[in-house]
């Protein structure tokens, strides 16, 4: 088995797990992070094939270009916090009004 061989099947296997773990990853910013880092293997395997033209493409296109648009919405469609929620409970005041019994 040759290192060109072991090469491609590392290669493959690689492009097939990032391929899975961009669509089932449960945070969407490891989503856009895995779908980007899938182009540029996917640009390594068109290099490997002999289409260099594709492969630039696949670079600028899927890698480069969609991926900034990818992060541009995610950073647009994020939730936003307003406020910090303080989740020590020993910390919270209490207003006395809240502890009266209302007749």
């Amino acid at each position: 088995m040759s290192l060109m061989t072991i090469f491609d099947a590392l290669l493959i296997l690689s492009i097939l797990t990032l391929g899975w773990m961009s669509i089932f990853s449960i945070s969407l910013f490891r989503c856009i992070v895995f779908f980007v880092c899938l182009g540029l293997l996917a640009t390594i395997a068109w290099g490997q094939l002999g289409a260099f033209d594709v492969a630039i493409a696949e670079a600028a296109i899927g890698a480069g270009i969609t991926g900034a648009l990818l992060l541009a919405a995610w950073n647009r469609i994020r939730p936003r916090h307003s406020k910090e929620v303080d989740r020590n409970p020993a910390s919270a005041k209490i207003n006395p009004s809240d502890t009266k019994e209302h007749v």
